[in-house]
């Protein structure tokens, strides 16, 4: 185990009803907010409505910015900012899935910076105070209404970055499952295969001794696993829910990576994915994932094995590491194609041509990726076996 500093300060409030609370909530903090969401599902939903209702209620100003899309575009992000300067708006409000928090968050970033919030994302600055913000999820997926990252789409550039500070994480996220009975089942297949990931991303390391660790992943990837068919066959199943929306929380606020070398190599490979062809995240990941896991099992066979058996039960006395390392990555594939995920590119449409441009976009700051470090090379392998 490596030495580590854990600290998340988001306070989580779980439940039926726990939107009701948002203006007291909010009221101990300020008395102005920007209200940020997306398109009309919270309007349909009768969210958009109970959100306004408490805010009056607690007789709080806002401004409204919607409009956030699937990978959130940097546009939105100055329209943002600039309403905040121009309303003097010290505090945001994200009512959304992971694309309008990270949104939120990169405004929040960009107000009281005196340059281009971008700055931040090609690594030219580095963030030095954000405003303060608060989440109500609605799709459980990201983990960003308690982490201490932000994706941000830069649509005239087609790249897709990531920065992290816990300067962005809320000070507080409402977490109600009813929310969650209304989502497509396309939209909840995303969100498990990205909860999953952030496990993945985590669990694969060549940090020794992290025993507490490995169990916490493997009990987390196991329960979205038991639950995820059921929230598939029966979307209004509220216990279901409510086991996967908290451990698509816990998947990413930063316990399960405590004491290990984390990688993140296949999220920067998904995010050039979909930086050019503009799918959504979960989706790119279902086809990424199984397709690195191949490219790097050899790394730590053992490790892989371990996967096989404590997560997908894949034990066999006569069955070697290897063949066990294998048939977990199988497992993995053929789960994400059990939620009607793809896991090929070639079923999006991505061109055989494109490769070695998304390739290019996922090393631009050199190679991805700790537990096995991949040049760009390696990356053009990895998109041709995800073909």
């Amino acid at each position: 185990m490596i030495n580590f500093e854990s600290y998340n300060p988001t306070k989580i409030i779980f439940g039926r009803g726990a939107q009701k609370e948002v203006g007291a909530k909010l009221k101990e903090y300020t008395n102005k907010v920007l209200f940020h969401y997306g398109g009309g599902s919270i309007k349909k939903s009768g969210l958009y409505d109970e959100v306004i209702a408490s805010l009056k209620a607690a007789g709080i100003e806002y401004v409204e910015l919607g409009g956030v899309q699937p990978n959130p575009r940097l546009s939105l992000v100055h329209e943002g900012i600039k309403i905040c300067r121009e309303n003097n708006i010290k505090f945001i409000l994200a009512v959304g899935g992971g694309s309008v928090i990270d949104s939120s968050k990169a405004i929040a970033a960009g107000v009281e910076y005196q340059g281009d919030v971008w700055d931040f994302f090609m690594g030219k600055a580095q963030l030095k105070s954000a405003l303060p913000l608060a989440t109500i999820l609605t799709i459980p997926a990201a983990g960003s209404e308690s982490s201490n990252s932000m994706v941000i789409t830069n649509e005239e550039t087609s790249m897709k970055l990531g920065h992290r500070t816990n300067l962005i994480r809320p000070k507080f996220s409402i977490l109600n499952p009813e929310f969650c009975f209304t989502l497509p089942k396309e939209q909840a297949a995303y969100g498990v295969c990205d909860m999953m990931a952030h496990i993945f991303e985590r669990y694969f390391t060549n940090t020794k001794n992290t025993e507490l660790t490995d169990k916490l992943c493997e009990a987390t990837l196991k329960t979205i696993i038991n639950n995820a068919p059921k929230i598939m066959e029966n979307p209004k199943d509220y216990d279901a829910w409510a086991e996967i929306m908290w451990a698509g929380n816990i998947a990413h606020n930063g316990l399960l990576g405590t004491g290990r070398q984390e990688d993140w190599a296949s999220h920067g490979i998904e995010h050039a994915v979909s930086a050019v062809y503009d799918i959504a995240h979960g989706e790119g990941l279902a086809i990424v994932f199984p397709a690195w896991m191949k490219y790097v099992y050899t790394q730590n066979i053992a490790l892989f094995a371990q996967f096989a058996v404590n997560v997908w039960g894949a034990s066999d006395p006569f069955t070697d590491a290897q063949t066990l390392a294998l048939k977990g990555i199988k497992m993995t594939e053929t789960f994400f194609k059990s939620l009607g995920l793809p896991t090929r590119l070639s079923q999006i449409n991505v061109k055989k041509e494109d490769i070695a441009l998304m390739a290019a976009k996922a090393t631009t700051f050199g190679p991805l990726g700790f537990f096995k470090k991949l040049e760009d090379k390696d990356i053009v392998a990895i998109y041709n076996l995800a073909f």
